[in-house]
């Protein structure tokens, strides 16, 4: 049973999920940062003590939770001197066996959601996938997730890398539409509180209906005129131009292929 869980990093995820942990009763002993800054700020959020040196890091938690960047992962790794207990990540796209030659019980505990650091989330209905090489740890990772989410999934690490990229698509890709379309109306002085409805329906559609079969919009009739139309109030910007171009061509061609 995981009662006693340190923290490696302090971002946004380790942020909301420390948090989350916290107010269901598990005791987070420790928070790690690279930055005296973070550490101190989500310590002081969950009463706990915090370092940021790899060799201080408290040795007597029943889990490690390495909640940082991909590109953070390995360094840290690298700077523990002594076997690591059970031991987890939070990534999507890197496998489990990344901890192969750091801990002998180890696994992921990857929350599906966004998240930042100001936004308070309902862990409630957030999928957690789940990979262990051990079966005792498995049990108490899905416990864990049990006791914040009603959505445990034992996903491996090819189908989480995979959930990983979906998930780009369906959630960076799109929230840096939003952004192109604020940007768009702040060139015309319109109010980006116009688009607010849309995007929620256009969301609701998709929760609702097949993605595919919900899709609308110039590019699924290939309706030429509005789109060059489109395309030369696009001129300013080049990038835009060409992004608009590929995705209306993608729509066009999976439309037509159904």
């Amino acid at each position: 049973m995981i009662q006693k869980v340190v923290m490696i990093g302090a971002g946004n995820l380790a942020t909301q999920l420390s948090l989350a942990l916290h107010e269901h009763g598990i005791e987070i002993l420790q928070v790690y940062s690279r930055t005296v800054e973070s550490a101190k700020v989500l310590a002081g959020k969950l009463d706990c003590s915090f370092t940021i040196s790899v060799k201080k890091i408290e040795k007597n938690a029943d889990l490690y939770i390495f909640a940082v960047s991909d590109k953070a992962l390995q360094p840290i790794l690298d700077k523990w001197s002594v076997p690591i207990g059970n031991s987890v990540h939070t990534a999507g796209s890197i496998p489990a066996d990344i901890f192969d030659n750091y801990a002998e019980d180890y696994g992921v505990f990857y929350p599906l959601q966004t998240f930042s650091k100001e936004r308070k989330v309902d862990f409630s209905n957030v999928p957690i996938c789940i990979e262990s090489n051990s079966l005792k740890l498995q049990a108490d990772l899905i416990e864990l997730a049990g006791q914040i989410s009603n959505s445990a999934h034992l996903v491996n690490s090819e189908q989480r890398k995979q959930l990983h990229l979906a998930a780009v698509f369906t959630c960076n890709f799109t929230n840096h539409m939003y952004s192109i379309g604020q940007k768009l109306l702040a060139e015309k002085d319109v109010d980006y509180e116009l688009l607010k409805p849309l995007i929620l329906e256009t969301a609701q559609k998709a929760l609702q209906l097949d993605p595919v079969s919900a899709q609308t919009g110039p590019a699924v009739r290939f309706d030429e005129e509005i789109m060059n139309s489109h395309e030369k109030a696009l001129k300013h910007s080049p990038v835009f131009q060409k992004l608009y171009r590929f995705v209306s061509e993608s729509i066009y061609k999976m439309h037509k292929g159904k």
